[in-house]
């Protein structure tokens, strides 16, 4: 006997919740039923797939199934919308992900595009970090995802937003009153990077001005960097989005020359969108493209014969 859709959602949902009680919350349902869905999943497959000792964790087997499982729920989720879809409805709910910085300055104003054009879809937002953001996609943990610089671009997207780097001190930095800051003065004070967002970024800015690229520290999440240079501890790149994170005390400042990124909203990388993420697409106001510089033009001088 092989999994059904409803073991499968219960699986997922008891990791993704790390427990029955909450999972079986979330999914409507008994904790005693719960149990027993996973339960017989786990007969059917002939293998245990949760540790159920100590806080409740997936076994290799399980963890090897996971994103089998997240990936086959987001086909059968995706079959639900076309049928809706069909019958000229757009109505469900759609797991975006996207960076903190993205979250934070763009994604209110999507989600209110998208609620004025779609009212019957839900978007529900999970915050990640760049290097989650694919992986999520792939195996059905989002729907979609607004992706930094995606190379090469996504079949099916588009870019929702466009913005540069900054600097980042305290407000009582010597830097902090300038028009703008250079890379070559930023790093004369300790450079702080976060590993889970814009460190491909700053290496670029490094690379541009021609200074070395050596960190003083590496850390993970974006409000561990701004307390530390809240604290005086050294000083970072952050792009402009990420302005609202700021606490009092701490000011952005141009870079010059600065980097600029694009935002880019898709599906799932190697399968087609779902109908509703379609829907998300086709609603959301795309950025265009910077106009490119004009050629200089050179004069020709008169040439003695």
């Amino acid at each position: 006997m092989g999994a059904t859709v409803a073991q499968l959602r219960v699986f997922t949902a008891v990791i993704a919740n790390g427990g029955f009680g909450v999972a079986a919350e979330e999914l409507g349902m008994s904790q005693s039923a719960v149990s027993h869905a996973l339960a017989a999943l786990e007969r059917a497959l002939g293998a245990p797939l949760v540790l159920r000792h100590g806080s409740v964790r997936p076994t290799a087997l399980g963890a090897a199934i996971l994103p089998h499982a997240q990936a086959a729920l987001a086909s059968v989720t995706a079959i639900d919308e076309v049928v809706s879809s069909h019958l000229g409805q757009h109505a469900g709910t759609v797991r975006v992900a996207a960076p903190p910085t993205v979250c934070c300055g763009l994604l209110p104003q999507l989600m209110r595009t998208w609620r004025a054009e779609l009212p019957g879809v839900e978007v529900q937002v999970f915050e990640g970090d760049d290097d989650e953001l694919s992986p999520w996609l792939e195996t059905g943990v989002v729907d979609a995802a607004i992706l930094v610089d995606p190379a090469p671009p996504p079949p099916a997207h588009v870019v929702v937003g466009r913005d540069s780097f900054h600097a980042v001190v305290r407000a009582d930095h010597p830097l902090a009153g300038q028009e703008h800051i250079t890379m070559a003065e930023l790093v004369e004070d300790p450079l702080l990077v976060s590993k889970g967002g814009c460190e491909p970024q700053t290496r670029a800015l490094c690379s541009m001005a021609g200074v070395p690229y050596t960190p003083a520290q590496h850390v993970r999440e974006l409000g561990t960097l701004i307390g530390m240079i809240a604290a005086g501890i050294g000083v970072s790149t952050v792009p402009d989005l990420g302005r609202g994170l700021l606490p009092p005390g701490l000011v952005m400042v141009p870079l010059k020359p600065s980097l600029e990124r694009a935002l880019v909203l898709t599906g799932p990388l190697t399968r087609p969108p779902s109908p509703l993420v379609d829907a998300l697409l086709r609603a959301a106001p795309e950025v265009p493209a910077p106009a490119p510089l004009p050629r200089p033009r050179f004069a020709l001088e008169p040439v003695d014969a």
